[in-house]
């Protein structure tokens, strides 16, 4: 069944003393019922579908979630969901959004009780393109100067499903997963504040060249954000792309090249969706080129939080790049030069954000700056199987597919053996 637009509206032991058998009875009674209701209470409910347009087409990136419980999760990039909620949230409202959709609206229990599978979103039409507005330089000096208003810039907590492939000679030789606790202050922060490995797992790694990144990934995330790097708005042309919508606001793309961008300066820019009544940016986009084999893709999708501001929903990137082996690595694989082809390969999903600072409690802060795969983490099986993982995305199913083609070894089988 799908679910179409205009269809809207410790366990604790008690040890004591048995004094009567009467009493024996309603103290057991009291605390069967007691552990009931506690049952009841944490029991958690698992809601999944998909999400597609009025043509069936799968629609990405969405943000799916309960915002005034600061609950949420992204689809994937076919349109798949999958969200944990808890029996305290039956009564309250999921809303389903994306960029140039009208959002969708729909009580928790209704989703459940009409067996709904498919929610289709209705394009929202906008006739901007026949509208003069203001010059689109302001319009992005206004966003950034607003940024502070737009996106939540107080203290709170991010629990990020944080991945990372590193690829090698066109194939995933290596994959990290670490299940983050970021403390941040918003993208009006150059930088974000803590991070804590609350938990990781790794795969086997068959790399040939063994290229580490300077810090964690996610600290790198942050910093090739535009939004972080207090960027000159006049170092940049700026130009329109066009018109779309979120969540009933018009948004104007621009695209931005640096004024003295003298090589490729059509591959390389920023591209900022801002929305024209409330100047918010829902969503960046970055293309850097240097060339054919050293170039960045990045996006960075947001969605509205706590307050009714923007917090990041979901990230990815890859970057292109060449590393040098040894002469042995290379006749091995029959190269003509004493260089790999690499990338990696970058997947970042908020499943969760903290904003009350008595609920802020990041585990396992980590102060040293290495590669992401250099960290030890102990490895908790049981814990990654008791999260509510979000839909495997092609990133992942890819990654996935690569590291098991090698030798034949399932991942799980690879975490199991590698990790400790």
């Amino acid at each position: 069944m799908n679910y179409y637009m205009s269809n809207i509206e410790p366990v604790a032991i008690l040890n004591f003393k048995q004094r009567t058998h009467k009493n024996l009875q309603l103290i057991c009674g009291l605390i069967l019922m007691c552990l009931s209701y506690a049952t009841l209470a944490q029991e958690n409910i698992t809601i999944s579908g998909k999400i597609i347009d009025e043509s069936g087409d799968p629609i990405p990136y969405a943000a799916v979630g309960i915002p005034q419980q600061y609950i949420g999760t992204s689809s994937n990039d076919e349109g798949k969901f999958q969200l944990s909620l808890s029996q305290e949230n039956i009564a309250d409202s999921l809303e389903v959004s994306s960029i140039g959709f009208s959002t969708l609206k729909i009580k928790v229990s209704d989703y459940i009780d009409q067996n709904i599978s498919e929610i289709v979103l209705k394009e929202e039409v906008t006739a901007l393109d026949a509208v003069v507005i203001m010059d689109v330089e302001d319009v992005v000096k206004n966003a950034l100067k607003k940024l502070r208003k737009t996106a939540y810039s107080s203290k709170h907590q991010l629990d990020m499903l944080y991945r990372r492939s590193s690829v090698e000679n066109g194939k995933t030789r290596f994959m990290v997963e670490h299940y983050l606790n970021v403390i941040d202050y918003g993208p009006t922060d150059v930088k974000l504040d803590e991070i804590g490995i609350a938990e990781g797992r790794k795969s086997a790694d068959y790399r040939f060249a063994f290229k580490k990144q300077p810090a964690h990934a996610v600290n790198i995330m942050a910093q090739i954000n535009p939004l972080r790097q207090n960027i000159y708005v006049r170092d940049y042309v700026w130009e329109k792309q066009g018109y779309t919508s979120y969540d009933g606001e018009d948004i104007v793309i621009v695209q931005g090249t640096k004024e003295n961008q003298k090589h490729h300066p059509k591959q390389n820019w920023i591209k900022f969706y801002i929305g024209l009544d409330t100047y918010a940016v829902y969503r960046i986009e970055v293309s850097r080129f240097a060339s054919p084999i050293a170039n960045l893709n990045a996006v960075y999708i947001y969605k509205k939080g706590p307050e009714g501001k923007l917090v990041l929903s979901y990230h990815n990137r890859q970057a292109n790049f060449s590393t040098e082996i040894s002469a042995i690595k290379q006749n091995q694989l029959g190269l003509q030069k004493p260089r790999v082809q690499s990338s990696y390969r970058h997947e970042a999903i908020v499943l969760n954000i903290k904003t009350d600072r008595k609920e802020i409690d990041p585990q396992n802060i980590i102060y040293d700056k290495m590669d992401i795969g250099d960290y030890e983490i102990t490895y908790h099986p049981e814990f990654w199987k008791s999260i509510s993982m979000p839909p495997e995305t092609e990133f992942y199913l890819k990654s996935v597919k690569e590291l098991e083609s090698i030798y034949g070894v399932p991942l799980e089988k690879q975490f199991e053996a590698v990790n400790k």
